[in-house]
């Protein structure tokens, strides 16, 4: 029987203790074991701070990148997760939220590189001037912590528990120390296992310690951070440990909690809303056969509903088969052990003391392909308070498994009021199609929840449930539920980075912050920087133009053009009492002729206006105003190459508009604008094609030359990029695309990335086994015979500009696209031989 083994110091290893059996949930069967006594837990600690520096030098693009590789990458390995994850008695539908949930997490968090500086560290908000000149200021930035963050998870949800919690410190430049709940630790580890085999984290971005370490919070430091999911009890004992305390380590709780959905009262039988609720409480009792932090554990309905709600639920709950999670039929698993049955139990049982058990009981029950007593099995318990306001047990005991209680109000107040008793949860949800009863619900009650949902028929189809906790928003939840805050987006990554605040001169900040920012000193350029590359192009780089004189006749034409006839702009007999003296020129027409000012008229890199993210005009302009522009690079964001466009970044430039012939410094600057621009990247993968590029290759190459890869003899190689160009010209043309149609446009667009082509792909025009047979005498015949059809290659489209021809891979090309792909196709073969 093999051990569930732990992953620190880089290799798999495993206690020096006595080993705990870990039985399968469904059949009771001893499968694995654990063992994590023995660890040096100190030196895993500092192994993670110390291998940590390579993620926190990476840029917030190549983390993000990062993850969405390893969700690719996992993707691929999840049938193998979803049979293990059975073991732990979760359906299909179960381990789809927990696996495919916690792949979504990484992809959503990969999405968050987005939103930061193409750099390792964030710049956050805005510049904050400290001097009435604008010549000392201060900014904040937020940077990688240099700890390790130490994850105790909760059995409940062994992959999303991890990468729900690891995606978003990986995104913040930190490593992780893993430490899942035993009785599921065998899944997490397997996981693991996968990631660390795909080579895509740095070393030491991921430790695992399979099981409860006792000992961890002994030693930490204070840039390290702790998170915790499991129980109130055991939390707050963590949340006072002493060394928490001394060394100020951040600590971030979601514990249990009694959430609670409320039926509103316009929610009658017979209303979409009604149906809705009835379907979302009998899925959070049955999901995960109830072990959700999220599930509803308290169902507040009208007092005149009550009946109606109690039957409609038990019939939705005769419905629940139990069983193998394997078998398409079973709607609910089991527990995750023998254990957790007697502690769900004994839940029921205090908050049973004043609750009536109006549904399911503790009997055996039939269950598909599986033995009721071997098995961690319960059936659905639902339990109803009448006096919910009396009686505490319900507010106050969570039974951690297929178990709801009912409980009435007679207003809405009441509803709030009870929704409150549970001093403190991750989630709540009101069902109601009366959008005013929501508004006061939420208002009223979110001091008490983390989240709060409202559903209606409206929004019924693309809900994501009650119970399902989202990358992008905050999951979390204030007093019984820990009182902490986890994912959230953006907002989540920066827990475990620290804030700092910078001051000093601008020109100062734009260095360290990498963004310029207003008053520093600006750096000029030998050419436009529209002329430049995006790799090339650096903050603070920035063009003075010519002057422009505003006329009367701008004005008026800019107004007939636009239709903006504002009195300001066409009747200056009505300024009088308003803000205006002379006629004057439209904001939008100043920021045009800025544009048509610092426009670059040449092709470059510059692909396209990508809009305009903040304007401002500080005072009107009037005709015979004369105005100049400075256009300065304010910040540089990465991008990911898209369809058929050439790999590009984002350009944000500050434009500032100066009145020429203002005299007061304060009256110099008119407008102020930030303009996004597409800017191409530099090509620095494959070398350009032209006749004297290929000419020279082909001088320096013999019949001695080997491949580094392939079958091919130099001859083969230039007769099949011969072959290639006949192709392209339409010589060769009796052949059929092999390419499915529904994957051409995603093929084509890999003409338009960087990336090398693969080696040992197979062309479909070639032979399936052996080598082609010769056409040419010798090498020189070939070689000779390759130019003839590259200046051929070069007349096709010089004559046909417009022309398309077939590729048996790439579907119909255009005369651009095949220069794509002769770049690709020749420095592939070029490279193959060794010549470049």
């Amino acid at each position: 029987m093999q051990t569930t083994q732990s992953y620190i110091q880089g290799q798999w290893t495993q206690g020096k203790g006595e080993d705990q059996p870990i039985y399968d949930s469904i059949t009771g069967e001893h499968f694995t074991s654990i063992n994590v006594d023995g660890f040096n837990i100190p030196e895993v600690l500092a192994y993670g701070r110390e291998k940590g520096d390579t993620l926190r030098k990476m840029t917030f693009q190549e983390r993000g990148n990062m993850l969405k590789s390893l969700a690719f990458y996992l993707q691929k390995k999840k049938r193998a997760f979803y049979e293990l994850s059975y073991r732990t008695g979760a359906t299909k539908r179960d381990s789809w939220f927990d696996i495919d949930g916690g792949f979504g997490n990484l992809f959503a968090n990969a999405s968050l590189r987005k939103l930061f500086p193409n750099q390792p560290f964030d710049v956050e908000g805005d510049p904050i001037d400290l001097s009435h000149g604008g010549r000392f200021m201060a900014h904040h930035i937020l940077v990688p912590k240099e700890g390790v963050a130490v994850h105790i998870n909760a059995f409940n949800f062994p992959v999303w528990g991890m990468l729900e919690k690891c995606a978003v410190n990986w995104m913040a430049g930190v490593p992780a120390l893993v430490l899942p709940a035993p009785q599921s630790a065998y899944l997490t580890e397997a996981v693991v296992r996968e990631i660390i085999a795909s080579g895509i984290l740095p070393e030491g971005a991921l430790q695992l310690i399979s099981g409860t370490e006792k000992t961890i919070l002994n030693h930490v430091e204070s840039q390290d951070i702790v998170t915790f999911t499991g129980s109130a009890t055991t939390g707050r004992l963590l949340k006072s440990h002493p060394r928490l305390l001394e060394e100020s380590v951040p600590f971030t709780m979601e514990a249990d909690s009694l959430n609670a959905s409320i039926l509103g009262e316009d929610a009658v039988p017979g209303t979409p809303e009604f149906d809705l609720f009835i379907r979302e409480v009998r899925n959070e009792m049955t999901v995960k056969c109830g072990q959700k932090c999220t599930a509803i554990r308290r169902a507040i309905v009208p007092e005149s509903l009550i009946e109606d709600v109690q039957i409609a639920l038990g019939k939705a709950l005769d419905k629940v088969t139990l069983g193998d999670p394997r078998l398409k039929e079973v709607r609910m698993g089991s527990l995750i052990d023998r254990k957790q049955v007697e502690a769900v139990k004994k839940a029921i049982g205090e908050i049973s003391k004043t609750a009536e058990i109006v549904y399911g009981d503790f009997n055996a029950a039939e269950t598909l392909n599986a033995d009721f007593e071997k098995g961690a099995f319960i059936k659905p318990i639902l339990m109803r308070e009448d006096y919910p306001f009396k009686n505490e047990a319900a507010h106050v005991t969570e039974a951690f498994g297929p178990v709801s209680t009912l409980m009435p109000y007679t207003t809405l107040e009441e509803a709030i009021q009870l929704s409150k008793k549970g001093k403190g949860s991750l989630v709540s949800s009101i069902f109601t199609n009366d959008d005013a009863t929501a508004r006061d619900y939420t208002i009223k009650a979110a001091s008490h929840h983390g989240r709060i949902m409202s559903i209606n028929r409206e929004s019924a189809k693309q809900s994501t449930g009650h119970g399902s906790p989202l990358p992008n928003l905050v999951h979390g939840g204030p007093g019984r539920a820990g009182g902490g805050e986890e994912m959230g987006g953006k907002r989540g990554i920066k827990h475990f980075m620290q804030r700092c605040a910078i001051q000093g001169s601008p020109t100062t900040l734009t260095e360290i912050t990498g963004i310029y920012q207003p008053k520093a000193d600006y750096k000029e350029t030998e050419k436009h920087p529209f002329a430049y590359h995006w790799e090339d192009i650096q903050p603070g780089m920035s063009l003075k133009t010519h002057n422009r004189t505003l006329t009367d006749t701008d004005i008026i034409n800019f107004g007939n053009l636009t239709w903006d006839h504002f009195y300001a702009h066409t009747d200056i007999t009505s300024l009088e009492g308003s803000i205006f003296e002379q006629r004057t020129a439209h904001g939008y027409f100043i920021i045009s002729a800025a544009a048509g000012l610092f426009v670059y008229p040449n092709k470059g890199p510059v692909a396209a206006n990508y809009g305009l993210e903040e304007i401002r005009f500080l005072r009107p302009l009037y005709h015979n105003d004369t105005i100049h522009v400075r256009l300065t690079c304010k910040e540089k964001v990465d991008r990911d190459q898209k369809g058929k466009e050439l790999p590009s970044g984002i350009v944000k430039w500050y434009v500032e508009v100066f009145d020429t012939e203002a005299v007061e410094e304060d009256d110099k600057l008119v407008a102020i604008a930030t303009i996004l621009t597409m800017v191409q990247k530099k090509q620095t993968t494959f070398h350009d094609i032209d006749r004297d590029f290929v000419e020279s290759k082909l001088k320096a190459l013999s019949e001695e030359y080997q491949p580094q890869w392939g079958l091919m003899t130099p001859q083969h190689m230039l007769e099949h990029l011969e072959m290639t160009l006949k192709i392209a010209t339409g010589e060769i043309s009796d052949f059929e695309v092999a390419t499915p149609e529904e994957y051409i446009e995603k093929v084509q667009e890999t003409l338009y990335n960087y990336e090398k082509m693969p080696r040992g792909y197979k062309m479909p025009l070639m032979k399936k086994e052996g080598l082609e047979d010769l056409k040419h005498d010798n090498l020189d015949e070939a070689k000779k015979a390759l130019l003839e059809a590259y200046d051929a290659f070069v007349v096709f489209f010089r004559e046909h500009p417009d022309a398309i021809t077939k590729n048996a891979v790439f579907g119909k090309l255009t005369a651009f696209e095949w220069k794509l792909l002769n770049r690709k196709h020749f420095n592939h073969h070029f490279e193959q031989f060794g010549l470049i």
